[in-house]
């Protein structure tokens, strides 16, 4: 694919992002060292193969910083909490990482996080939304909104932009990402004037929801608010509808998968869910998500952009942007100037991190209309 123009715009925004032209690394110096711990096997493994090839993706673009090379090393934390914790404790111990991405999960982001913090080696999460991530870590913080922030909004486009009054969740009583997500998203709605007919649970792995859905139809909601990961979500989708269930169906950033609508079928139609503020369709879009777009689209031509790709591709770009800052590669020095990101443009927008160490910016909400994934806007929560 000829890029053309796009690659005199990414010379440009290259500067404008504060990293100078790059040039060749001398040989005598070392290579800066980043650890990227994401789940390449097991349940989570489709959303982190996607963030690495976004992560791959904006190291080939900048490749070095402080005119030393940047080498990625790669573990797989096989979706597993342990091994999460193990993978960050090699990356520190072993590799001599000066900073960490990851991880896809909220749960897996938590056991990595603690290890990271004890080693006063900083970590950016990708797409890890509880707020435990980042609670009460110095080390810590992430490229995407919390959970709050997240259901909130759900709960605010659901009683107003739908009009619907009457809510309930199915939650996976075993992930915390679910948990945190459905207690923020029926407290929102409450608050707004809603009610929240019914909260029913069940457990990772589960393959029949009948009895639950059975439940549900039978409180009659406007509004089931399901925050599964995409596989499970259709599943229950589907289930759903084989019931007659006439109620809407609405998830969070987890179900923003290109499979979604693939393995939902006609059940995904109207479907919901929140996500970040990036879509290949959005008529708004910046010059970075625009780079970041082009750039996707030559080095992946076989694979649809995604919300995935685009979180673990602004991980990178913010790890470097602070060393660059700080001009150093000291782990400590990287942590500092983490904390000061103010403004970073990015494929999402432009990137803040809080006090809280968590980024600043929209949710985006995504509709399936007529077998289409279809962006419909941001909106901000109540």
């Amino acid at each position: 694919m000829k890029l053309g123009k796009h690659l005199a715009v990414l010379a440009a925004l290259t500067l404008s992002l504060g990293f100078g032209a790059q040039t060749a690394p001398a040989a005598d110096k070392d290579p800066i060292k980043i650890g990227v711990y994401l789940p390449l096997t097991g349940q989570n493994a489709f959303g982190g193969q996607l963030e690495l090839e976004g992560v791959r993706l904006a190291q080939k673009e900048m490749p070095t910083v402080l005119d030393r090379p940047v080498d990625l090393v790669v573990v797989d934390n096989k979706s597993d909490k342990v091994e999460a914790a193990n993978a960050v404790k090699r990356l520190v111990e072993r590799d001599k990482v000066v900073a960490l991405i990851g991880t896809y999960g909220s749960s897996l982001a938590m056991a990595g996080a603690e290890v990271a913090e004890k080693a006063k080696v900083p970590g950016v999460g990708t797409s890890c939304t509880n707020p435990l991530v980042t609670q009460g870590k110095k080390y810590y913080f992430r490229a995407c909104f919390i959970d709050p922030y997240q259901g909130a909004a759900a709960a605010t486009y659901a009683f107003e932009n739908l009009g619907f009054k009457k809510a309930a969740v199915l939650m996976d009583m075993t992930n915390d990402y679910a948990v945190g997500l459905s207690s923020f998203f029926a407290r929102s709605f409450k608050k707004l004037g809603g009610e929240v007919v019914a909260n029913l649970k069940y457990s990772s792995g589960d393959q029949d929801f009948t009895a639950q859905l059975t439940e549900l139809i039978s409180k009659k909601p406007d509004i089931v608010f399901m925050p599964a990961y995409f596989a499970e979500g259709a599943i229950i989708m589907k289930q759903a509808r084989e019931l007659g269930a006439t109620f809407r169906l609405m998830g969070a950033d987890a179900m923003d998968n290109p499979d979604t609508v693939k393995l939902g079928g006609k059940a995904a139609e109207g479907f919901l869910h929140t996500t970040f503020p990036y879509d290949p369709q959005m008529t708004n879009m910046s010059p970075e998500a625009k780079r970041f777009t082009e750039a996707w689209k030559a080095a992946y031509p076989d694979k649809e952009t995604n919300v995935n790709g685009a979180l673990g591709y602004n991980c990178y770009f913010l790890i470097v942007d602070a060393i660059k800052r700080a001009n150093s590669a000291d782990p400590q020095a990287i942590a500092k100037a983490l904390a000061e990101t103010k403004g970073l443009p990015t494929a999402l927008g432009k990137l803040s991190i809080n006090k809280n160490h968590d980024a600043e910016m929209p949710v985006g909400i995504i509709e399936y209309k007529n077998g289409q994934r279809v962006y419909v806007g941001e909106v901000t929560p109540k």
